[in-house]
């Protein structure tokens, strides 16, 4: 007797199972995708014990006929795809017709649905993949499916599980990102007695945004836009005879593939140890994507330290043709056409944008939150590291599990508690909530009369305080607060703290410059622009410096010689492992001469082979820079430091030096107000 066999469609469902089920969150995601594709405008999501005991979704689409329903639960049964060629251009989030079966078969599941093509509905009910009864049912309009007891009949998968908490953070974690996919429709989403997220149709995502996150993060966010970039595709010279008609109907205008961009994404200044808080959607869908992250960190590039990460939400529309879905059995990553189009389009839209915007980082006045405050915040789950193309961190590998939710943010941007208190010995929650900023102003008129402040009869309203001696800052006198760094040159500098640094006054409030990064940006961006133009200023040594390399260093040495060259050092071969450097940047002194050279070698050892040409271009001009600039407990005189904040300003980026740390904090009037107790 032969040794292979066809398994049987049980064994086989249960296989897939483990593919697509991995936890409830999963289901919960084929189940939620399904529900989109029909067309529904309200979805509901009830969950029990994490989604262990119960997940049930209700929506209003179209529904199935009875019919339908029967084949909907046979293995790779779709109404998605018709033929082969449907593959090369996908537009529905479902596809691949292995969800249903695949749940069914570890599962209790219960099918109730409606077309409206008919009169009575259809109630299915499947326990471990054998159908218990199929009957027909006075319904309403739409979808219904209740899946009880996940891995019932799979103990092993059973055991993997997390805590309770744990599973429906990973839950809520799903249902809160699809909803900022879908702003038009309605999400709920209840936890037993507790409603954790309740949102409404708005007309724009970021309402949806403030539903969601509320109005502090949302201030703290720089909007994208709808940026859009056409690919125009090569005409072919010998067009394929079935197809000159067509081709020949335009012939002055190239075949093109637009490309949308749309989202938030946070301030230089707001940095997250991992990518928990980067979400991105491809056609709403919700994917991981390393082209799409190292285009995003790419955009960050020299603006933030490179063990940070930003706050980010995309979403990137495209032609369904040049996206391809179909390369994990969850749906979780995709494959561009066009690749390096699409990288740069993200990583440019970005880039300007936070060029254009130049946003301002400010003080808190709020305090860093404790661990139980913490545990109020929306934490992001495994699901999220999960989409991000990243492994777990540890703290989830170990035996102690992630903290449960104590709080999820419901429809206004309040929070809503769960009855789970945190465990002990659990880690506290990442952070969620970004840190509050201020809104444009106009630019500073140090003309303007001082302000007059006399006592006077209590102002009504809520803001009201009660007058003392000493009277009232009249509210009408505080300006808007600023965002943008536009407003740098406008500044009036007072002195110095520790001579490291200026301190400014604006209309606003105050300003506080680090002199030491305040330099490192302008010449950094001064060494880029003059190796672009070739006119890159130069000092030749009195004596050729000679220097040892290693061996690994001279093979990096042979490789980045003229990028050397280009940057301003003129180096060559001296013997077995030594270089003669005869001439550097004018900027450098000599006593910085070895060190920043070693620095360009480990450069080129350690991420060369990673990293682009152009990033290591930019990593050699920031290390000159930070050479050259002023140094901490150096004494500026007015002059200089009005020089230094003139300069500031009309750089490209002047939030952050090269390395990613912040150039200038701003502590508005209206802070300072408040911290004064005068509002």
């Amino acid at each position: 007797m032969g040794r292979i066999r066809i398994l049987p469609d049980q064994v086989a469902n249960k296989i897939a199972a483990g593919e697509v089920v991995e936890r409830p969150a999963s289901v919960v995601k084929e189940l939620l995708e399904n529900s989109l594709d029909a067309g529904a405008t309200e979805l509901r999501i009830e969950v029990e014990s994490g989604g262990r005991r119960l997940i049930r979704i209700a929506d209003d689409g179209c529904g199935m006929l009875r019919d339908d329903a029967l084949l909907a639960f046979e293995r790779h049964a779709t109404s998605k795809l018709r033929d082969v060629k449907d593959l090369l251009s996908i537009s529905t989030l479902g596809f691949r017709g292995e969800a249903l079966p695949s749940i069914a078969s570890v599962s209790r599941l219960l099918l109730e649905t409606r077309s409206a093509e008919e009169t009575t509905g259809t109630r299915i009910e499947i326990a471990g993949g054998k159908m218990l009864r199929c009957e027909e049912a006075a319904l309403g309009g739409g979808t219904a499916i209740t899946v009880r007891d996940l891995f019932y009949n799979v103990p092993a998968r059973k055991k993997f599980l997390r805590t309770e908490p744990t599973e429906l953070a990973h839950i809520a974690s799903l249902v809160t990102h699809y909803s900022l996919a879908h702003p038009e429709k309605t999400f709920q989403l209840i936890s037993g007695a507790s409603e954790l997220l309740y949102v409404t149709p708005v007309a724009t995502l970021a309402e949806r945004v403030y539903q969601v996150f509320g109005g502090r993060t949302l201030e703290d966010l720089v909007e994208i836009g709808d940026r859009e970039k056409d690919l125009f595709m090569a005409q072919p010279s010998a067009p394929p005879s079935q197809a000159i008609a067509e081709y020949r109907a335009e012939p002055d205008e190239p075949p093109t593939r637009r490309f949308r961009l749309n989202g938030f994404f946070s301030r230089p200044q707001v940095q997250k140890a991992n990518r928990n808080s980067v979400f991105i959607f491809v056609n709403g869908r919700l994917i991981r994507d390393r082209l799409l992250l190292h285009a995003l960190s790419s955009a960050y590039h020299n603006l933030m330290p490179p063990a940070a990460y930003p706050f980010a939400l995309l979403f990137l529309e495209c032609d369904a043709e040049e996206v391809d879905v179909n390369v994990h059995p969850s749906k979780t990553e995709v494959r561009f056409r066009h690749g390096s189009f699409v990288h740069d389009f993200v990583r440019d839209t970005i880039r300007d944008r936070l060029m254009e915007s130049r946003p301002a980082p400010s003080f808190s006045l709020a305090p860093h939150p404790t661990a139980g405050q913490a545990a109020a915040q929306l934490p992001y789950s495994e699901f999220s590291q999960m989409i991000e193309n990243q492994a777990p961190d540890a703290a989830s590998l170990v035996d102690a599990e992630p903290v449960p939710i104590g709080h999820i943010p419901v429809g206004t941007g309040e929070t809503a508690p769960l009855e789970t208190p945190l465990a002990p010995g659990e880690p506290p929650a990442p952070e969620f909530a970004l840190r509050p900023t201020a809104g444009p102003s106009p630019r500073f008129d140090f003309s303007a009369p001082p302000l007059e402040v006399a006592p006077g009869p209590r102002p009504s309203g809520k803001l009201s305080r009660r007058l003392d001696a000493h009277g009232e800052f009249p509210p009408e006198a505080v300006p808007p607060p600023e965002m943008s760094l536009s407003v740098l040159s406008d500044l009036r500098p007072l002195g110095q703290i520790h001579e490291s640094f200026i301190v400014a006054a604006g209309r606003d409030g105050l300003w506080i410059i680090d002199q030491h990064v305040a330099h490192e940006r302008i010449l950094f961006e001064q060494v880029l622009k003059q190796r672009a133009a070739g006119t890159v200023e130069t000092q030749r040594l009195l004596m050729p410096m000679i220097l040892t390399l290693t061996a690994e260093q001279q093979i990096d040495y042979a490789r980045i010689a003229d990028e050397l060259r280009a940057s301003g050092f003129e180096t060559e071969p001296f013997g077995n492992r030594t270089i003669a450097v005869k001439s550097a940047p004018a900027a450098i002194g000599a006593a910085d001469l070895e060190q920043i050279l070693f620095e360009i070698l480990e450069i080129a050892e350690g991420e060369l082979r990673q990293r682009s040409l152009d990033d290591l271009r930019r990593e050699i001009s920031a290390g000159i820079a930070c050479r050259a600039a002023i140094k901490i407990n150096t004494h500026l005189d007015a002059a200089k430091m009005e020089w230094l904040l003139r300069a500031l300003s009309e750089t490209d980026c002047p939030m952050s030096c090269p390395h990613g740390r912040p150039i200038a904090m701003h502590y508005s009037t209206r802070e300072i107000l408040k911290a004064f107790h005068r509002m």
